[in-house]
């Protein structure tokens, strides 16, 4: 038989080329159980290729849905049943689940604490294995052995049955799953025997929100390697009895079969969010002649070649295993939405045709949270060694300006899902810009960019930024009490404030230098000037006496009342001593609003402390366990304030922590995983240990005209690098180990270097950085000349 195989899905001799930084199998040191207490819809989804579509990953209780919309669903690793195998992980985007059975037949999933009381398996995690591109079980209820496996469109199943004249594959389509929200309509039929076809069409929780008239589509066109003996249909009300067709609302179908002892079943399964034609047209292209090995082969090929591109030496086999688990994070975050012929699911159902410039890799639409907090982690990784992947989340974003007009600071198939609601992306657009990232229309992305900062008018409230109009007049974002609930509205912004006053106006300055700098790059005179005046707003809200960041009212006084742990009251996910340390343009400007020493001892101190519960992570298994603590590395707001000792002359403090807080608040366990109150989102706390393990950082988010590297404390012996321009950096640690933490020379292909820092070209260029570590700092090295600060 001649196979054919798609890009992305070639097979493992042919992608596993020796060097450097694919000799060594990195597979074995990612463990995608770690962090699953508590985590997200779409943390855990073994069963994918990077940057997938298909999701696949077995659901504990995905069918419970979620009411805030955003909270932890779909496997968790205290549940001991699954409910089925779902193939969309997203956010906001969640969807068709398979499960078979044997015996008596039910329709419904069943509730957790009663396992009998659905379609439900008990199952041991002895017998689970989940590596990066496949997936196996066996449910004991059953004594099926279910695996899975996919390509980017494609997902495969094979189930091992036991000899049972009642066994079953359900195919439930029609139920809510993970943070999909409300299905408003679902259909399946069998086209012929061993074909079937279907959607559903659901009504998240945030596109509710953010973009009312919005609904996400989900396609879906599958194969079966054998007929069965007969179909069911079922929907909300019931089974339907033997039909090949099923719609509305709880829409499914039951395939039955008689089965021999071990007798496997498979499945190919083509997705789409743009219509079934073209899931059908997905599988034709990745996967007609596709067994499942074979799919899991290239998958698990895949998955070598991309971790390879970053290959870590060294004895401490813990580490690798943070290392490549945060990394599997980082590349299987966010999906691709876009077909195989280009189409992409525009606004409300529609299909468009993804725009591109004919320069660079070609482009793909992908789904995506906001990248809020992204610049410090995900977007670093992307220009090191990930380049075509920042490209298409900057041509999606910039397709997404085309075809509406603003940007969206998250996004589910076109449809806003905010979230945050202080919209990054120009910040991210423009950071691409000046790490040399350019497959796309550069004029037009500068016009969304400046767009994104400085304009209000007929804004849609799902793009953020509701309140750049206040922004912009005062120079700051007044505080509103009354908005803490506004007409039934938690923490409304408008035009006028907001609630979350100073952790907006702490971002907006930024991203306003962000814009600025993109502006200077292109000859934008009057407009650097202006950007760069407003990324100054940050001066307006600290307080001259706390030193501290503090809610300032539209006439110009401070709001009363102000407790520094409070969190929310000004500050959205944090409080005033988290976020007073947020001014990454310009480092050197609050270093010396605070003062040299008090910064130091205050932002040493805080570590100090914060080092006795994990750093933020603490003892609690809550995605908001570190929101009023001193500091919290669990979410966005603080993952750069370690790094800023290098611009206060203390580098050896940024050495240190940066160090202790790998070792300490990321683990190798189910619960202790990413911290324990844990919100990785979507490959950010992974990408923070990945790039920090590397000792190399930017706490600007790359956003300078000539962006700057700072340079911490390497984990590893060697690290050799494949970089997103084809060039090879080897990153050499000599003497480091856990006592070993502080850097005292270093050189940069043969010559010393001297400062804490280099400029990013310098570093893309290749070849070799080696640093010499000890036990004790080496207070004289990196300390002559910081790190640029505002330009």
């Amino acid at each position: 038989m001649k196979l054919s195989f798609s890009a992305g899905v070639l097979p493992l001799a042919l992608l596993l080329t020796v060097s450097e930084a694919s000799a060594q199998n990195v597979l074995k040191y990612v463990n995608p159980n770690i962090g699953t207490a508590h985590s997200r819809w779409f943390f855990y989804t073994p069963a994918a290729v990077p940057y997938g579509m298909a999701k696949l990953a077995p659901s504990t209780n995905g069918h419970y849905g979620n009411k805030s919309g955003w909270e932890a669903v779909g496997y968790d690793t205290r549940q001991n049943s699954i409910e089925g195998f779902v193939h969309f992980h997203e956010w906001q985007v969640g969807g068709v689940s398979f499960m078979p059975t044997t015996g008596e037949l039910k329709v419904k999933p069943g509730e957790l604490d009663k396992p009998d009381s659905g379609y439900r398996s008990r199952f041991d995690r002895k017998n689970q294995v989940a590596e990066p591109g496949y997936y196996k079980v066996l449910l004991d209820d059953y004594n099926i052995t279910a695996e899975l496996t996919a390509t980017k469109r494609v997902g495969f199943h094979r189930y091992t049955f036991p000899k049972n004249d009642q066994a079953h594959i359900i195919l439930d389509i029609g139920n809510t799953q993970g943070e999909s929200g409300e299905v408003t309509d679902a259909s399946i039929r069998m086209v012929d025997a061993t074909h079937v076809e279907g959607f559903v069409k659901t009504y998240p929780k945030y596109v509710k929100t953010y973009d009312p008239q919005g609904q996400v589509n989900m396609y879906f066109f599958g194969e079966i390697s054998k007929k069965p003996a007969s179909v069911e249909a079922f929907t909300a009300a019931g089974t339907q009895g033997k039909k090949n067709e099923a719609t509305g609302k709880g829409a499914g179908l039951v395939l039955n079969y008689q089965t021999t002892a071990q007798e496997k079943v498979e499945l190919k399964v083509g997705l789409s969010y743009t219509s079934i034609a073209n899931a059908k047209a997905n599988l034709q292209a990745e996967a007609r002649t596709l067994t499942f090995d074979q799919a899991r082969t290239a998958a698990q090929a895949t998955w070598q070649r991309e971790l390879g591109k970053l290959a870590v030496e060294g004895p401490n086999e813990q580490d690798k295993t943070k290392f490549y688990t945060g990394l599997f994070h980082a590349l299987l975050g966010r999906g691709i939405a876009s077909d195989v012929n280009g189409d992409y699911p525009k606004h409300a159902g529609q299909v468009g045709k993804l725009v591109t410039t004919g320069r660079g890799p070609k482009p793909e639409f992908i789904n995506t949270d906001a990248i809020w907090g992204g610049y410090w982690n995900l977007t670093q990784l992307w220009a090191l060694s990930y380049p075509e992947w920042y490209g298409s989340f900057v041509n999606t974003q910039l397709q997404l300006y085309r075809d509406r007009g603003w940007f969206a600071d998250g996004l589910a198939n076109s449809q806003y899902v905010s979230g945050v609601g202080t919209n990054f992306v120009g910040l991210a657009v423009a950071a691409a810009y000046q790490t040399g990232i350019r497959n796309y229309d550069v004029n037009l992305a500068y016009q969304a960019v400046r767009a994104n900062e400085l304009n209000y008018r007929n804004r849609p409230f799902g793009s953020g930024k509701m309140d750049v109009k206040a922004f912009t007049q005062y120079g700051y974002v007044p505080f509103k009490e009354e908005y803490k609930e506004y007409k039934g509205e938690w923490y409304k912004t408008d035009s006028t404030g907001a609630y979350f006053s100073n952790s907006h106006t702490l971002e907006y300055s930024y991203s306003a230098f962000a814009a600025a700098q993109m502006a200077k790059s292109l000859g934008k005179k009057s407009d650097y000037e202006q950007l760069l005046k407003l990324s100054n707003g940050w001066q307006k809200i600290l307080h001259p006496q706390s030193k501290l960041m503090q809610p300032k009212l539209a006439n110009g006084s401070f709001a009363g009342n102000f407790k520094p742990y409070e969190p929310w009251r000004g500050f959205q996910e944090g409080n005033a001593m988290q976020y007073t340390f947020y001014v990454p343009q310009n480092p050197a400007g609050l270093i010396d609003a605070m003062g040299r020493e008090t910064f130091n001892n205050r932002l040493d101190s805080i570590f100090t402390a914060s080092a006795k519960t994990d750093f933020g992570g603490g003892k609690e298994i809550d995605a908001f366990a570190g929101v009023n603590a001193i500091y919290n590395h669990g979410n966005q707001p603080c993952l750069h304030i370690s790094w800023l000792f290098n611009f206060s002359g203390k580098p050896w403090l940024t050495q240190k922590w940066t160090r202790q807080i790998c070792n300490d608040f990321y683990g190798t366990e189910p619960i202790h995983g990413y911290g324990y109150g844990q919100d990785e989102d979507q490959g950010q706390l992974g990408s923070w240990y990945v790039i920090t393990a590397l000792g190399l950082f930017d706490v600007k988010g790359f956003t300078d005209a000539r962006p700057i590297v700072q340079l911490g404390s390497p984990l590893f012996s060697k690290a050799t690098i494949q970089l997103g321009n084809q060039k090879k950096l080897v990153i050499e640690t000599k003497n480091t180990s856990k006592e070993n933490v502080y850097v005292q020379s270093a050189e940069l292909n043969g010559k010393p270097l001297n400062n804490c820092w280099l400029y990013r070209d310098e570093l893309m260029q290749g070849g070799k950085l080696v640093f010499t570590m000890g036990s004790q700092p080496n207070k004289t090295w990196g300390t002559k000349t910081p790190p640029p600060s505002a330009q």
